[in-house]
C-alpha cells in the first residue's frame, strides 16, 4: 500500500476508474446479465477483497482440519506465481514454481487432500469431480473475486489491522473491489486479532464491517508453533531470548510475524521480500550473507514461514550444501470471542443443511 498522502492523491484518479471497471462487472452479475456456475455439491470459497497477507491459507487448512475426517475434501486455486497453465493435480513431488507455494504448502501438509490449481475455477471443478466422483465438498482458496462461480458458502477474511473499511481501491490502496463487495459474503473473519481483544472492540468492529445482519462475524488470530529443521522436521526448538535470528519472509505483511518473533528473541533481524518473491540463488547468496554476519553464536538461527519455505525449496540442493539452520515456524488459526468453537458450528450446519 501506498503510505504517502499525496502518492494516494495522485494515484486518486486510477483508482476510481479501476473501481469504475470493477463495478460494471459486478453490476452485470448482480442483474443477472452474467450468471455464475453452481454445483451440486458444497462450495466454499475463502478470500479477500484486498490483495493479500488476510491469511486465506491458514484459514483453508482450518477448515482442512475441521472437515477431513468426515469429508473426502478437493481444494481449487490459482497457484500464483506458477510457471505452468491449465488444470493440474497438486503433488507432494512438485515445486512451487509448478503449482505456487501455497497449493504445495497444503498438500504436503495434508497429503491425502484432493488439491489442483487452474485459471478457471469452472472448469476445474468438473474436472476434480470426474477424477475423484467421491468428492463431498470443495474449497476455492482465494475465491471471492472470481464469480463465475457462485460458491454456496462465501467466507470474506479482512486483516484487524487493515480493515477493508479503512481501505481504498488499487493502486492508491490495498483493494480489489470496492468495499460494499462484503455484502456477497456469509461469513466475515477479522484475522490476525491481538489475543486480548475486548469485547467491546469486537462488537464495534462487528457493527463497521456488517453489511446485513444475516452475515456472521467471527474474530481469529495465529497460534505459532515451535520451528522446526526445515530438512530434519523432527529437528525442533523453542524461540529464546538469547537466540539471534535471521528472519527471511516474503509475506504481503510482515508486522504480525515480526511482533511475535521480537517478542521471543531479542535479536531479529528482517531480510523481507516482496509477497511470494521466488527466490534465486543470488537470493540464498544474499542470506547466507547475512546469517554469517550475524554475532558468532551457537544459537544462530534462519527463521521463515511455511509459506516461504515452499519456494526456497526450490533450491534444495543448494541449501543442503550450504547447511544452513533453517528453521520453519509453524502458525494456526484460533478463533476468539466467548464462544471460539462458533465458526466450526456454523460450518458444519450449513454442511448439514446444505441443499442439492
Amino acid at each position: 500500500m501506498i503510505d504517502h498522502w499525496i502518492l494516494k492523491i495522485l494515484l486518486t484518479p486510477l483508482s476510481i476508474l479501476y473501481g469504475t471497471g470493477i463495478a460494471i462487472r459486478n453490476g452485470l452479475y448482480n442483474t443477472g446479465l452474467l450468471r455464475g456456475v453452481s454445483f451440486s455439491i458444497p462450495v466454499i470459497s475463502i478470500g479477500n477483497l484486498s490483495v493479500g497477507g488476510t491469511g486465506k491459507t491458514p484459514h483453508t487448512e482450518y477448515l482442512v482440519r475441521l472437515l477431513h475426517e468426515y469429508l473426502k475434501i478437493g481444494i481449487l486455486s490459482r497457484g500464483y506465481g506458477r510457471k505452468t497453465a491449465g488444470y493440474l493435480e497438486v503433488s507432494p513431488f512438485h515445486d512451487a514454481s509448478q503449482v505456487g507455494d501455497e497449493p504445495l504448502q497444503i498438500k504436503r501438509k495434508y497429503p491425502d487432500v484432493r488439491v489442483a490449481v487452474a485459471e478457471s475455477r469452472s472448469v476445474a471443478i468438473p474436472l476434480l469431480i470426474r477424477a475423484y466422483p467421491d468428492t463431498q465438498v470443495v474449497l476455492l482458496d482465494d475465491g471471492f473475486q472470481h464469480r463465475e462461480i457462485e460458491p454456496g458458502l462465501n467466507i470474506l477474511l479482512t486483516e484487524y489491522n487493515r480493515l477493508y473499511t479503512r481501505d481504498f481501491l488499487l493502486p492508491a490502496g490495498r483493494l480489489r473491489e470496492w468495499p460494499n463487495a462484503a455484502d456477497r459474503a456469509d461469513i466475515i473473519i477479522v484475522t490476525k486479532c491481538p489475543v486480548d481483544i475486548s469485547e467491546n472492540e469486537m462488537n464495534e468492529i462487528r457493527s463497521e464491517v456488517l453489511f446485513h445482519q444475516d452475515q456472521k462475524v467471527f474474530f481469529s488470530h495465529y497460534v505459532y508453533g515451535n520451528p522446526y529443521r526445515m530438512y530434519n522436521s523432527g529437528d525442533r526448538i523453542s524461540l529464546q531470548e538469547n537466540m539471534h535470528v535471521l528472519l527471511v519472509a516474503a509475506l504481503a505483511g510482515t508486522d504480525y510475524l515480526l511482533k511475535h518473533v521480537n517478542a521471543k528473541c531479542n535479536d531479529v533481524q528482517l531480510l523481507e521480500y516482496r509477497d511470494h518473491h521466488v527466490f534465486s540463488n543470488f537470493d540464498i547468496g544474499d542470506i547466507e550473507r547475512y546469517y554469517r554476519e550475524l554475532p558468532a553464536d551457537e544459537h544462530n538461527i534462519i527463521l521463515t514461514t511455511e509459506k516461504d519455505a515452499m519456494r526456497l525449496d526450490i533450491h534444495r540442493e543448494l541449501l543442503q550444501r550450504l547447511e544452513l539452520p533453517i528453521y520453519i515456524l509453524p502458525a494456526r488459526v484460533h478463533f476468539l470471542g466467548e464462544q471460539p468453537e462458533g465458526f466450526a458450528l456454523v460450518i458444519k450446519d450449513w454442511l448439514l443443511n446444505f441443499k442439492r
